[in-house]
């Protein structure tokens, strides 16, 4: 599974998920809800957008879920969870909510990927912001998404 709020999916992400579901028999994609995050989107958009986004995949699931993801993780049967190391500076987190994961679902474990060089430096975070002063998300997201961030910011 590929968990994460996906607060917009982005051309980062969907490259994670093309990835993994090279390598895995099938991928869950898993948008958590996150309330205290204070997301843009609601769940149900975000789970929309990367259905939309992702949705030539064959072996690729998109799902919303509340609570803790390993838990999350545990009771769908979903052995492996993907997290993206964009820059170094991901990996200190990372490292701490993997090993923090393993101690409450040790039968669920963690699997590094990378994204493609031109996608490194784009975060949902980055997105948003850029977004919410007019500025042009249209290299960073899909078509759909970039229209519902405009939309949302009532800007072109």
């Amino acid at each position: 599974m590929y968990p994460g709020t996906f607060d917009p999916i982005t051309n980062g992400h969907s490259d994670l998920v093309r990835r993994a579901a090279t390598i895995f028999d099938r991928v869950v994609v898993a948008i958590a809800a996150n309330p205290r995050k204070e997301p843009t989107f609601p769940l149900e958009r975000r789970v929309a957008m990367a259905r939309e986004v992702l949705g030539e995949l064959d072996n690729v699931e998109v799902t919303g879920y509340e609570g803790l993801t390993v838990d999350f993780a545990t009771k769908r049967g979903l052995p492996v969870m993907i997290r993206g190391l964009r820059a170094v500076s991901d990996f200190e987190f990372e490292f701490q909510l993997a090993t923090m994961s393993r101690q409450i679902a040790p039968n669920v474990e963690t699997v590094f990927l990378t994204p493609a060089e031109q996608f490194t430096y784009i975060s949902s975070t980055l997105v948003r912001e850029v977004a919410s002063f007019g500025g042009d998300v249209s290299k960073f997201v899909h078509p759909l998404v970039c229209d519902a961030l405009i939309e949302h910011y009532g800007k072109s």
